[in-house]
């Protein structure tokens, strides 16, 4: 397929989000409207449009890509996604009833309250550093793919490339906010959900197959494997490894992240914004289903065709743009882009919100929606767009693992002591922390993980860390916090 072709394709979308924006901003582009979408938001909108948003390029390239990965992960992956299901679940029932009963626009502010001022900046400092390498590393994704098999053709370097991603990301988020998200989200979702099924459908056409041999197929295939059982110390991929590491990851980097809880916390009241997360868990279990079974495919069409890539993340759109026609590659590019942008958009919105909130203290002002304040949130939304630039570009000169690895790699450490703060918050209520110990505890715990996760074969007699890293450093966190705390009785007795 023509680059021309593409680049008129990804303009056409583009222009669509844009009028989007136009439409749902004309009326009300205050702040509350950027924030928190006035919190009208409609629960079936949130939910289907957080679908796309939780998937994200990653799950679209690098899922498919590791099912045939030399590591012999086949479907281990979907392991990691039971655990994830398990911790929309804890969210659902324990965080969302906490944040709507406090009735918070940024979830730090939850950790003031419980811990202290040094506490709450160290939390959001925690998610603004996480959010911007994360969000990052997903973008870098569709943009090594746009690098690839468009742009070089035209000559365009890669830094122009990133450039030209965050110029349209901000045209359409800069003055709607979430309000626009939500919709351009759901729109989004729909349009990576139709991609996986139809891609589906052109490779099983391609490799001559119906859906019943398709599906026996990828079964009899040397791909299918789920469950891992054996080598509990060495393996990555042992089940009991993959299922915490999911859920604990989950519970930190959906649940105490202001990206996925700022559009929960838009629905009107948290009966709906429980009705929400339930749905949505549903269907991103068996939207990941139908994502191993599209690696699957793929390795079958490559093997069969004598098809070979450099990295498991090039598998996808190799064949996708060179192989299989014009419009698989164009269900190919309106997949991705979907996926990708959907998380961007919204942690570009949220990283804003976040510092608006949590260091320029919007919500403790009674002109949060006058002019000035509103150009305020503009410069913030810039300043954020520069630095994800700047991260990628970075990324881009020292990355070479799959990108999935390394975005879970990050959030086992970055993550890890949001989980331990929110765990002291409420489960040790009867403690105050010596607040300004805190960011000290929570440099120090990825510190000692970091230090874990390179020894432990050598220190634990043969045991590999994976995702489970989350827990420990978590763990670190909550007995730091607890090893500096006082009973809050003696504290009132002095």
């Amino acid at each position: 397929m023509s680059p021309g072709v593409l680049l008129l394709f990804i303009a056409a979308y583009f222009l669509v989000l844009i009028l989007i924006s136009y439409f749902t901003s004309r009326k009300s582009a205050d702040n509350d409207t950027f924030f928190v979408a006035n919190r009208n938001s409609k629960w079936y909108l949130v939910a289907f449009g957080m679908i796309g948003t939780a998937l994200s390029g990653v799950t679209f390239i690098s899922v498919p890509g590791k099912v045939g990965a030399p590591s012999g992960d086949q479907f281990a992956y979907f392991q990691f996604v039971l655990g994830n299901a398990a911790g929309f679940i804890i969210i659902a029932t324990v965080l969302l009833p906490l944040y709507y009963r406090l009735q918070v626009t940024s979830i730090y502010s939850y950790i003031e309250s419980a811990l202290g001022k040094w506490s709450y900046k160290t939390a959001a400092t925690i998610f603004l550093i996480s959010r911007t390498i994360g969000s990052s590393f997903r973008l870098y994704l569709v943009v090594i793919v746009l690098q690839k098999f468009i742009f070089d053709s035209y000559g365009l370097p890669f830094a122009a490339t990133v450039l030209f991603c965050l110029l349209l990301i901000w045209s359409y988020t800069f003055k709607g906010g979430l309000k626009t998200i939500i919709i351009t989200d759901s729109l989004q979702t729909l349009f990576l959900v139709s991609s996986v099924f139809l891609s589906i459908y052109f490779i099983c056409r391609s490799l001559n197959y119906n859906v019943f041999e398709a599906a026996e197929a990828i079964k009899n295939s040397s791909y299918s494997k789920v469950f891992f059982l054996n080598d509990f110390m060495s393996s990555k991929l042992h089940l009991s490894k993959q299922f915490l590491g999911g859920l604990f990851i989950t519970v930190a980097m959906t649940g105490l992240d202001q990206d996925l809880m700022q559009k929960n916390l838009s629905c009107k009241n948290i009966g709906e914004a429980q009705k929400n997360m339930f749905s949505f868990t549903t269907v991103f279990v068996i939207i990941n289903i139908f994502f191993l079974s599209v690696g699957a495919l793929l390795y079958l069409y490559a093997a069969k065709n004598g098809i070979s890539v450099e990295k498991t993340d090039y598998l996808y759109p190799t064949i996708a743009l060179q192989h299989l026609g014009t419009l698989p590659a164009i269900v190919f590019m309106l997949g991705l882009t979907a996926a990708t942008f959907a998380t961007t958009d919204s942690a570009l919105t949220a990283l804003t919100t976040s510092f608006c909130v949590d260091f320029l203290n919007f919500n403790k002002r009674a002109d949060v929606n006058s002019e000035a304040m509103v150009k305020t949130r503009h410069y913030v939304h810039i300043a954020f767009s520069a630095l994800m630039f700047l991260t990628i570009i970075l990324f881009n000169a020292v990355n070479n693992d799959a990108v999935v690895s390394a975005i879970f790699k990050v959030a086992s450490y970055t993550y890890g002591p949001l989980l331990g703060l929110y765990g002291f918050g409420l489960f040790m209520s009867s403690r105050q922390v010596n607040d300004k110990l805190v960011p000290f505890i929570c440099l120090i715990s990825p510190a000692v993980c970091y230090f874990l996760s390179t020894e432990s074969k050598e220190l634990m007699g043969g045991y590999v860390f994976d995702n489970e890293l989350i827990i420990v450093n978590g763990l670190i966190t909550f007995a730091g916090l607890l090893l500096t705390s006082k009973a809050k009785q003696h504290i009132a007795a002095l």
